[in-house]
């Protein structure tokens, strides 16, 4: 398969390049495109063949579910039940956004799109292209992020290309995507509303809209049961080489990942290390990456995907990474770094 590359502006100057990758995506094909948070691999949510196409395409385990994308908030009911007031108070404040809600399905949607759930993840994006994307295709997408399954989400159009060229009909470029981690997911179906997937909405953020306790439970889940919600059960976000994360003082961190660089470099190994624009110039390895700063989480977490990928590039075998902290968008950074560790995580 040709995969196409298109530009895109995210503007009206962009229909007819916006409505040919609609057309794909209505007659059964696959487009990656832009979000505000990665690049999402899009195929026509209710039909069973095209979200097939999707797990293909990624090598994605048939009983991780997708999220289905929509433009407008009318267009629930259609795709969702039982859909309660608060998640129409979450919507007015956090769609378009990074926030994706989980609900019961309707009959509409196939159980391929799910994951084998009877539950729906459903989210409308904050980037023009997808929006327009979205309604060109019919109004239901689904869109997984754009990689192959269980590597760094995609945050510009090369990482897509790398994945995903000769697998998929077209690639929207729209540069570099703007927030850089997933979207926060919630389960809505419970009485307590229930974070799966921390983000760039935190728990506090939603709290203060309900008005009531949000739970933010531990995302890893037991290998054996089904996950809830993309990104809960398998392996992601993982680099080639093994990765370790660091958690402790500053100068207990820099110190044990300087002895682990002597040993690994002794035994021969090629090694990488994250690192703080404080902490980038105190350490010994082949290549270490500034993250930018610790007071800065915002631009971490666009970062830390297009730092994995390098150090893929560089062929790194042994990479450590610093901790951050454990609240607010510091929460997500810190579940997709240990993801991508497979939960090695060293306190010293």
């Amino acid at each position: 398969m040709r995969t196409e590359v298109i530009a895109v502006c995210g503007t009206t100057a962009d229909k007819e390049k916006i409505e040919a990758a609609g057309a794909i995506i209505r007659t059964g094909g696959l487009v990656a495109f832009p979000t505000e948070t990665v690049y999402g691999l899009g195929a026509d949510a209710l039909n069973p063949e095209a979200a097939g196409k999707i797990y293909e395409a990624k090598g994605r385990p048939a009983d991780n579910p997708l999220i289905i994308h929509i433009s407008r908030i009318e267009d629930l009911p259609e795709i969702a039940e039982n859909v309660p007031e608060t998640a129409y108070l979450l919507a007015k404040v956090f769609w378009p956004g990074p926030f994706t809600m989980i609900f019961k399905k309707t009959r509409l949607v196939p159980v391929e799109t799910t994951g084998g759930l009877e539950t729906v993840a459903v989210r409308m994006p904050a980037n023009e292209t997808a929006l327009m994307l979205i309604k060109a295709a019919g109004g239901f997408v689904a869109a997984p992020s754009a990689n192959s399954s269980g590597r760094p989400s995609p945050t510009v159009a090369s990482h897509v290309i790398a994945d995903m060229d000769g697998r998929i009909n077209m690639i929207l470029d729209g540069g570099e995507t703007e927030i850089g981690l997933e979207s926060t997911i919630i389960d809505m179906t419970s009485e307590t509303p229930t974070i799966l997937r921390p983000g760039r909405i935190t728990a506090e953020m939603l709290a203060a809209v309900l008005d009531q306790a949000v739970s933010d439970q531990p995302s890893r889940q037991d290998i054996h049961g089904a996950p809830q919600a993309p990104g809960m059960k398998y392996r992601h976000y993982a680099p080639l080489g093994k990765l370790t994360v660091i958690e402790g003082t500053e100068e207990n961190v820099v110190s044990y990942i300087n002895r682990q660089l002597h040993a690994d470099r002794a035994a021969g190994k090629k090694t990488g290390v994250i690192g703080t624009d404080r902490t980038v110039g105190l350490y010994g390895a082949d290549s270490v990456k500034n993250i930018g700063s610790r007071e800065d989480e915002l631009f971490i977490a666009r970062q830390l995907y297009r730092i994995l990928r390098e150090f893929d590039d560089e062929k790194i075998e042994i990479i450590y990474s610093e901790a951050f902290t454990g609240t607010g968008v510091g929460h997500a950074i810190m579940n997709r770094l240990s993801k991508a560790a497979g939960y090695r995580v060293t306190e010293v």
